[in-house]
């Protein structure tokens, strides 16, 4: 096979700051119950409905790092895409976001670091109602061919 049959990702050239991506993405108790399989994570605040009628939650809510499992795949699929590797990640988790909830992802390139071959972004997620729910600022090493 002489042509990797791979699609690659934007590389260090290719992104510049100011580039963007929205993502927008909602969590079913199917999606729920593969990531607390895999990880055998059983907090009942991310399942269990009657436990969570009596916290401040009012219902069960979606597992922080759930969340940003969204955002690393947004990065490793499609931007800067194949080949990228997440070398830091600093999060904040503003509000919960509940099963089956819309949350709207934007990312923004926010610094091009040539000398250190690493892209800075920005990322914020919404809720339903346009509510801030989380902010995250992840450096990135896009693909290098060699």
């Amino acid at each position: 096979m002489s042509e990797d049959v791979h699609r690659r990702g934007k590389t260090m050239n290719e992104i510049k700051e100011g580039d963007s991506l929205t993502v927008a993405e909602s969590i079913n108790d199917r999606d729920l119950l593969l990531y607390l399989g895999l990880t055998n994570d059983n907090n009942p605040l991310y399942i269990q409905h009657d436990y969570t009628k009596g916290t401040e939650y009012k219902g069960p809510i979606i597992p922080p790092i759930l969340l940003m499992g969204i955002i690393t795949s947004s990065i490793s699929k499609v931007f800067p895409g194949p080949g990228s590797d997440i070398v830091n990640i600093q999060s904040n988790f503003v509000k919960p976001v509940y099963h089956d909830e819309m949350v709207t992802f934007s990312f923004e390139v926010i610094k091009v670091d040539q000398m250190k071959e690493v892209v800075t972004l920005s990322v914020e997620g919404q809720n339903n109602e346009d509510e801030r729910v989380l902010d995250a600022v992840i450096m990135v090493k896009p693909p290098k061919m060699l």
